[in-house]
């Protein structure tokens, strides 16, 4: 059980340092002020690769949240066998 416990808690500091760097590496939502009054002069088809690159980014955020939340709560459970 021991080494079970090592193997979930290495996975568990490497998807939250995962999560970190993704949470960091996402552009905000908010454009500020400027936006509203048309201070945007992005092009349509830089819009759409960075809002698939975000999608990824989310979707990736997503998958590690689980993964932590997975792994915590069986670090839980064999915290509680032994």
């Amino acid at each position: 059980m021991d080494i079970l416990n090592w193997i979930i808690t290495g996975i568990l500091v490497a998807a939250s340092i995962l999560m970190c760097v993704v949470v960091l590496i996402q552009q905000t939502k908010s454009s500020g002020l400027g936006a509203a009054y048309g201070g945007d002069t992005v092009s349509f088809s830089q819009r759409g690769k960075a809002a698939s690159r975000e999608a990824k980014l989310q979707k990736i955020t997503v998958v590690l949240a689980i993964v932590i939340a997975v792994m915590s709560i069986a670090l839980l459970i064999i915290a509680r066998i032994a």
